[in-house]
C-alpha cells in the first residue's frame, strides 16, 4: 500500500473557465472549496440574523458568540477605535476557521495548507496596516520604530531590528498558519495509512498491532480540530495587534 501524505494538497483543475495568451485558467478544487466556505460562513450568518429570536435558536447562538468573540478580540487589544477594522477581521477569522475545520473532514482540501492562501490573506493585513497607518497618522506612523525609554547609544540598533521584524511580519504571520495545518494533516494521513497498511500485511494480526497507532490517529485528529480553531484565532489576533500599530503607533 503506497501512502501519499502530500497527495491530498494537490491542486487539481476541474473544468475549464478562460485562457489568457497560452495559460489556461482553471477553477480548481481550492476554488470549490473557498466557494463553500464562503456559502457555509454566509448561511450561518443569514440563518443566525434571520430569526432575531428572544431565546435564541442554534444559528442564532452561533453567530451571536463568534460575533462577539471577535469584537471582544478587538476591544481588549485595539481599543474602541479598532472596531471600524471589524469587519476585515471577521471575515479573515471565519474564513481561516470554517476552511479549518472543513479542512478537518476526511478526503477534504485544506485552503490553508497552501501558502499561496496564507501569505495573500498576511499581505492583504500587512498593507492594510500601512496605509492606515500613513493616512492616519502620516510621518508620525515611523513611531513604531521607535520604542520610547530606549538609550541613544543603542537606538540605531533597535530601530534597524524593529524594521526588520516589521518587513517580516507577513512572512511569520503566513508561515504560522501554513505550516500547522500542514504538519498537522501530514501527520494525520501518514499514522492513519500506517493502521491501514498493517491490516492489509499481516492481517489479523496487524489489525491487533495497529490499534496503538489507531488511537494516536484520533488523538492528532480531536488535536487538529482544537488547532483549525486555535489558528484562526492567532492569525486574527495578531492582525488586531498589527491594526494596533496603526492606530496608536508609539504606544
Amino acid at each position: 500500500m503506497n501512502i501519499e501524505p502530500i497527495h491530498q494538497f494537490n491542486i487539481e483543475p476541474l473544468f475549464k473557465i478562460g485562457q489568457i495568451g497560452d495559460q489556461p485558467i482553471y477553477f480548481t478544487n481550492s476554488s470549490a472549496y473557498m466557494l463553500l466556505t464562503v456559502a457555509l460562513i454566509s448561511l450561518l450568518m443569514i440563518g443566525g440574523a434571520a430569526g432575531k429570536q428572544l431565546v435564541p435558536g442554534r444559528f442564532q447562538s452561533m453567530a451571536e458568540i463568534t460575533y462577539e468573540f471577535v469584537a471582544s478580540t478587538i476591544r481588549s487589544n485595539a481599543g474602541a477605535e479598532g472596531m471600524k477594522f471589524f469587519p476585515l477581521i471577521f471575515s479573515i477569522f471565519m474564513f481561516i476557521c470554517v476552511s479549518n475545520l472543513v479542512g478537518v473532514i476526511p478526503y477534504a482540501f485544506t485552503l490553508s495548507s497552501h501558502i499561496i492562501i496564507t501569505a495573500t490573506l498576511a499581505l492583504l493585513v500587512f498593507f492594510t496596516v500601512m496605509i492606515y497607518g500613513f493616512y492616519k497618522n502620516g510621518l508620525k506612523f515611523f513611531k513604531i520604530f521607535v520604542p520610547s525609554g530606549i538609550p541613544i547609544y543603542i537606538l540605531p540598533l533597535v530601530v534597524f531590528i524593529e524594521v526588520f521584524s516589521f518587513f517580516l511580519r507577513p512572512v511569520s504571520h503566513s508561515v504560522r498558519l501554513f505550516a500547522n495545518m500542514l504538519a498537522g494533516h501530514i501527520a494525520l494521513k501518514v499514522f492513519a495509512g500506517f493502521v491501514a497498511l498493517l491490516g492489509v500485511s499481516l492481517g489479523a494480526v496487524g489489525w491487533i498491532g495497529g490499534i496503538a497507532p489507531l488511537a494516536l490517529t484520533i488523538a492528532i485528529y480531536a488535536l487538529e480540530i482544537l488547532v483549525a480553531f486555535l489558528q484562526a484565532y492567532v492569525f486574527a489576533i495578531l492582525t488586531v495587534i498589527y491594526l494596533n500599530d496603526a492606530i496608536h503607533p508609539g504606544h
